[in-house]
């Protein structure tokens, strides 16, 4: 059998030539162009790679920049938190200085009505209640600045107080007896009405314990009666200026009142027999050589000698005592 040669291994692919033309004769080559086989395209590996760095580069800039910034804003955020804090801290110190002194001031107000015979003239637990609120809210500027407003409304009220006062003492407005009477017992702090008084027709004066630094007088019903003289007006005077410092130092009454079967008005009138020299309820008014007026002043009923040293005791134990609260 015959058999086909296998063909000759070669690395090159196999393909299909074209004969090859015979050379011409005389030996002369005839110059033939080469076979222009196709060339693959070059692969430019440097610059990829230089591209590829250069974006990584780029982006490592980007995440830095950007870590960059996230950095810078805590920073800020840090700075303007501690900023806010130290804005904060100086506000409430500010606010602490603030209410410390306008209670100095406050205190400072309510000196003034030291000594004097009226326990409730000055509210001092008003004043122990204000600064201990300033104390529970030292660190609240927010709510510390309304302590302060309160407080400077207080110290404003007893100024007032204390200045109506001096200008009542150093006038006598409605030009009567009364008036300078009551403005010499209550060192200006009471005052004179006339003729409006919600006393009844029987009274020539009295006190409300609605308003107990007011004195109401019946002026007008009795201005043109001979009995009435005002060594009288002043007896009514210390009368009613009694009522006032019932009123005005409840707790000292009470005792007080003991001695007197719970009698205001017996006690009144003991009052003004203590300390009225010359005073008596029943009165003997001559207006002639042969006339003369019968005038009982009061309720009818004259203290003992022991009654008027609890009206004594009374009054010594009547004053406001000013004294420091601390913080």
């Amino acid at each position: 059998m015959s058999s086909i040669p296998p063909p000759p291994e070669s690395n090159e692919p196999s393909s299909i030539h074209p004969p090859t033309p015979p050379e011409p004769e005389g030996g002369d080559a005839v110059e033939r162009e080469p076979d222009e086989a196709p060339q693959k395209p070059r692969k430019r590996v440097g610059v990829i790679v230089a591209i590829s760095l250069l974006t990584a580069g780029l982006i490592g800039l980007g995440v830095g920049l950007t870590l960059t910034f996230l950095e810078l804003q805590r920073a800020v955020a840090l700075i303007e938190e501690q900023q806010q804090e130290l804005e904060d801290q100086r506000e409430l110190i500010d606010q602490k200085e603030t209410f410390s002194q306008a209670a100095t001031e406050m205190m400072a107000a309510a000196a003034v009505f030291d000594g004097l015979p009226f326990s409730t003239l000055v509210d001092r637990s008003y004043h122990e209640t204000l600064i201990e609120r300033g104390w529970t809210h030292r660190w609240n500027p927010t709510v510390l600045r309304h302590d302060i407003d309160d407080v400077r409304a207080e110290t404003a009220v007893l100024r007032e107080l204390a200045a109506s006062a001096e200008a009542e003492r150093a006038s006598n407005a409605s030009g009567t007896y009364y008036e300078k009477i009551t403005d010499q017992l209550g060192q200006g702090f009471i005052s004179t009405v006339l003729d409006v008084a919600p006393c009844g027709k029987e009274a020539w004066g009295c006190v409300s314990g609605d308003d107990p630094f007011t004195v109401y007088y019946d002026h007008a019903g009795t201005i043109g009666q001979p009995y009435m003289t005002d060594f009288i007006r002043a007896g009514v005077a210390y009368h009613e200026y009694a009522h006032v410092l019932q009123f005005s130092n409840p707790e000292q009454t009470a005792v007080a009142l003991e001695s007197f079967d719970g009698n205001v008005e017996h006690m009144a009138d003991c009052y003004a027999l203590t300390y009225l020299n010359g005073w008596k309820l029943d009165h003997r008014i001559w207006v002639g050589s042969y006339t003369y007026w019968d005038i009982s002043v009061g309720y009818g009923y004259t203290c003992n000698s022991s009654q008027r040293q609890v009206i004594r005791d009374w009054v010594a134990s009547l004053n406001y005592e000013h004294q420091p609260i601390s913080q």
